[in-house]
C-alpha cells in the first residue's frame, strides 16, 4: 500500500477534479458540510456491502463493490482531514496511543 502522503495527495488530485466538474456542471464546489454528508451516504452503502458480504441481504457487485465502497469512505476521511486542516498522521498515532491506554487499562492485570 502506498504511504499516507501518497494516498493524499492522490485523494487531492481527485478532490480538485470534482472541484473542476462541480464548477463547471453546478457552478459552485461542495462545502466541508456537503463532503460530510457524502461521507455520510458513503458509510451507508458500506453498511449495506458489509451486510450483503455476511449473506444478511442480496446486492450485486460482491466483494469488489465492498473494495469500492471501503476506498470510497477512505477518500472522504482524507478530503476531510485536508478540507480541516488535521495532520492526519498525528492525529491517528495520538488516537491510537490512547485507545492502547485505555484498552490497556481495562484488562485483567494490567494498570
Amino acid at each position: 500500500m502506498a504511504e499516507l502522503d501518497e494516498l493524499l495527495q492522490r485523494a487531492r488530485r481527485i478532490h480538485d477534479l470534482y472541484d473542476e466538474l462541480n464548477l463547471h456542471e453546478r457552478g459552485r464546489v461542495w462545502t466541508r458540510e456537503e463532503f460530510v454528508l457524502g461521507f455520510m451516504g458513503d458509510v451507508g452503502d458500506l453498511a449495506k456491502r458489509v451486510m450483503a458480504e455476511e449473506g444478511a441481504r442480496e446486492m450485486p457487485g460482491g466483494r469488489q463493490a465492498l473494495e469500492h465502497e471501503l476506498a470510497d469512505c477512505l477518500w472522504s476521511v482524507l478530503i476531510l482531514a485536508h478540507r480541516y486542516d488535521v495532520d492526519l498522521r498525528a492525529a491517528f498515532g495520538r488516537t491510537m496511543t490512547e485507545l492502547e491506554r485505555t484498552i490497556n487499562a481495562r484488562l485483567p492485570g494490567e494498570g
